[in-house]
């Protein structure tokens, strides 16, 4: 799997009910160490390589948490409070792991590839397309957080990106919005 590729191919879930479905889906198919590392991250933003370091005791209890990204080596403030109860109650099932998503033996955390195949079967067994990928879950925070905020700016400081068109078009609006002005469109 090439990592580049795996990033500009994958799309954002687009639809609530789609959301919906792969919740579903990894609850029913993969398992709740699956189920929360999607939760996680469509409400945060992070990046699965991030997410996959995250040890129980530096989240444990809290509702905000510092963090270091390791792409950029910046801190960030995350706030967990819309995920809080059902995070919490995940790490209570965790025994003799100090990783949030630890792999079957425990001593090590799951890695990139085993959580991209999580994310496939589900995605397949929810009959969602094909384009779902470890990243979806950044972009799909991306692409929500827009469409609720509509504040570019603050999107793109959130991703540490370096500028507001690389931010829209890493959500996919920049496409999107072309495709319906396009449609709507009439001289």
């Amino acid at each position: 799997m090439n990592k580049q590729s795996e990033i500009k191919d994958v799309q954002p879930i687009r639809s609530l009910d789609r959301i919906e479905d792969m919740k579903w889906s990894l609850k029913k198919w993969c398992g709740e160490r699956d189920y929360i590392l999607f939760l996680i991250g469509i409400n945060l933003g992070l990046r699965v390589g991030d997410l996959l370091k995250i040890k129980v005791s530096e989240i444990q209890g809290k509702h905000v948490v510092s963090l270091r990204e390791g792409k950029t080596g910046k801190r960030r403030t995350i706030h967990l409070g819309n995920i809080y109860d059902e995070l919490n109650a995940y790490i209570g099932t965790l025994t003799g792991s100090e990783w949030l998503f630890p792999s079957r033996k425990g001593h090590n955390p799951i890695t990139r590839v085993q959580a991209y195949r999580q994310l496939n079967k589900a995605a397949q067994m929810a009959d969602m397309p094909s384009g779902i990928g470890t990243h979806t879950l950044r972009k799909t925070f991306g692409y929500w957080h827009y469409k609720q905020f509509k504040d570019i700016a603050e999107l793109q400081n959130i991703l540490n990106h370096t500028h507001p068109q690389i931010t829209l078009r890493y959500i996919g609006i920049t496409d999107e919005q072309i495709e319906s002005n396009l449609k709507a469109f009439r001289l």
